[in-house]
């Protein structure tokens, strides 16, 4: 395995330019996160901490997948590739969007694997992209298995939702953007499924300098696994947003990042996923999905930061947490009269 490198990502920026969103920023009301400084002591007022959002929830199919996406069929299509049988991938339901929003484009046929628990609205996205949608079985596993069978007897080009070095690179390139729009970032704050935004994105970080901080769902941990036994193993997914954080085993592209200095694991419950879902929503208005909201619970939770239970930012910190994507049901979220004002 050759981990993925900063010139991966330049690479990937330059081909996708001008073909997705660019990222928007916006800072977090002052004193609504906690912050790891000590107050009250010596005679000098602390310096508060930065947090930003990074809104990549409003990019092209309502994920940051569809970096990855572009630069994938891109890179394909240029080197001459990209078969007429088209291109298939197993999904929890973003890399599918965004793999056949990116198939449209260069004109070729996607067909997409989901679990039969995928949801409603993501499905019904990718039928109106024009992909072929078959869903099989409870777990991406299984979906990833009936793909891979596919591609081998039909000829498609078999893309994946986070195991491809041109996938990580294209999402890596969110954090070159991001520190643009942040002078002095220190920490980015990303949540982990299979590990393709988090390789990219601490990639590209290393290279400046800043801190990653990787957030998952306590049960379902596949970096966090991996940490602690050395290599990639296979984990139990249950989770609230095991949708789109549901992969039983992380990629070495990942693990070779979380190994990294300026690295940290954090894991959440999914109570402080959900609740802070529900604190966008009341406060911003941002209907976000489940993985989304799993970064932001890292700077909201209740737990012990020493423990690896949630992420202190520090005096005068600059934090960016990146919220990853928007393919959720709205009608989940509770409307409280007065919020959001």
């Amino acid at each position: 395995m050759q981990p993925l490198t900063y010139g991966d990502v330049k690479a990937a920026a330059e081909r996708i330019a001008g073909r997705v969103r660019p990222v928007t920023v916006t800072p977090v009301d002052s004193g609504a996160i906690r912050t790891g400084y000590r107050e009250g002591s010596g005679d000098r007022e602390p310096e508060p901490s930065e947090i930003w959002l990074a809104l990549e929830q409003m990019q092209h199919t309502g994920s940051f997948k569809a970096r990855g996406a572009q630069n994938f069929l891109r890179a394909h299509r240029e080197a001459g590739t990209l078969p007429d049988a088209g291109v298939t991938i197993a999904s929890g339901g973003n890399a599918g969007l965004a793999c056949a929003w990116a198939a449209r484009l260069q004109g070729v046929t996607a067909t997409v694997f989901l679990p039969e628990t995928a949801p409603e609205v993501k499905v019904a996205r990718l039928s109106a992209y024009g992909a072929e949608v078959r869903l099989v079985g409870s777990e991406y596993a299984e979906a990833l298995a009936a793909c891979e069978e596919f591609a081998a007897s039909s000829g498609a080009l078999a893309s994946h939702a986070y195991d491809h070095p041109l996938i990580a690179a294209g999402a890596g390139t969110l954090l070159e953007e991001i520190r643009l729009r942040i002078p002095g970032l220190d920490t980015v704050v990303v949540a982990v499924g299979g590990g393709g935004l988090f390789a990219g994105v601490e990639a590209a970080a290393r290279h400046h300098g800043i801190r990653t901080v990787a957030v998952e769902p306590e049960n379902s941990r596949a970096l966090n696994a991996a940490i602690e036994a050395g290599r990639p193993v296979d984990v139990p997914v249950d989770s609230v947003a095991a949708d789109s954080l549901g992969a039983r085993r992380v990629t070495l592209m990942a693990l070779y990042g979380a190994r990294q200095d300026g690295v940290r694991s954090v894991l959440v419950t999914d109570a402080e996923i959900v609740r802070a879902r529900q604190a966008l929503w009341d406060h911003r208005r941002l209907a976000v999905e489940h993985a989304a909201a799993t970064a932001l619970a890292a700077v909201t939770a209740d737990g012990d930061p020493e423990a690896g239970r949630a992420y202190r930012p520090g005096e005068g910190e600059k934090v960016a947490i990146v919220l990853c994507g928007a393919n959720t049901d709205p009608g989940s979220l509770i409307a409280r009269p007065g919020d959001g004002g």
